[in-house]
């Protein structure tokens, strides 16, 4: 029997993953379908990383969800054209920005907080827009209530590092950077989150901590969430992330199915 879309004994593995499998044939060639299917998504995936940020409507939205006024900074990249050709301008803060936290940090209620969490667009604004609140959210209520966190800052144009100048200008202990991953062709609007003992300008890569995929058909929020807790705790009783700090949380690394376990 020719195998059709309503027959094609492959159909039943599309249901478990977004990935391009079982996609079918027309003669030599793929399905209409198909071919029209990935050019939609290599379209979102374009406008994933053109798309502004939003940040007066973010900072609106986590207002409604009980956080402060957030910080709204930017870094050196004046617009996306720079951001996108000259990576160095994302990690680094503009002089408006460090004279608003150089401000913060001056004022007569100051501390140097445990704990600055960071959004930022990043490589997916769509990300942030769609999921930000919620995992800001999430985030602040599964770490330990006596830690001390210091402003919600939000950035625009912003690179990974960037949070690296933010936790030093505000002399944190360690910073969560939500960041916008780079669109893959089922994840346009996926977020990444970054984690750093004390961040300096000049931290490399192999002192992070990563969580990926953080989106709701990937990493759900809420798990995500409990993961960097653990992290940030065990962070803090070693005094360090990165390469010294290994995931033993046992989160599972998706959300699993009502009614199934999870996959670790």
């Amino acid at each position: 029997m020719t195998p059709t879309p309503d027959n094609d004994p492959w159909a039943t593995l599309r249901r478990h993953t977004p990935a391009r499998i079982a996609l079918g044939r027309s003669g030599v060639s793929l399905p209409t379908r198909e071919v029209l299917a990935f050019a939609l998504a290599h379209a979102q995936a374009r406008d994933a990383i053109h798309l502004p940020l939003d940040l007066r409507a973010l900072g609106e939205a986590l207002t409604t969800q009980g956080w402060p006024a957030p910080l709204l900074l930017h870094s050196r990249a004046r617009n996306r054209h720079d951001y996108l050709l000259r990576p160095d301008l994302g990690r680094r803060l503009d002089d408006a920005s460090v004279a608003t936290l150089d401000r913060w940090r001056a004022g007569p209620d100051a501390t140097a907080p445990d704990l600055v969490l960071v959004l930022g667009d990043g490589l997916s604004a769509l990300g942030l827009q769609q999921h930000g609140v919620a995992l800001a959210t999430a985030i602040r209520d599964a770490l330990e209530p006596s830690l001390r966190l210091g402003p919600l800052v939000l950035v625009q144009q912003a690179r990974v590092a960037v949070a690296d100048e933010v936790g030093e200008r505000l002399g944190a202990t360690m910073v969560a950077m939500v960041v916008g991953e780079r669109p893959g062709l089922s994840s346009p609007d996926s977020l990444g989150i970054y984690l750093t003992h004390t961040p300096r300008v000049g931290t490399t890569d192999a002192q992070r901590n990563c969580i990926s995929n953080v989106r709701p058909a990937g990493q759900d929020p809420a798990t995500a969430a409990r993961r960097l807790a653990w992290l940030v705790s065990e962070g803090r009783r070693i005094g360090q992330t990165g390469i010294g700090l290994k995931d033993h949380s046992g989160l599972p690394l998706v959300a699993a199915p009502a009614g199934a376990p999870g996959l670790n």
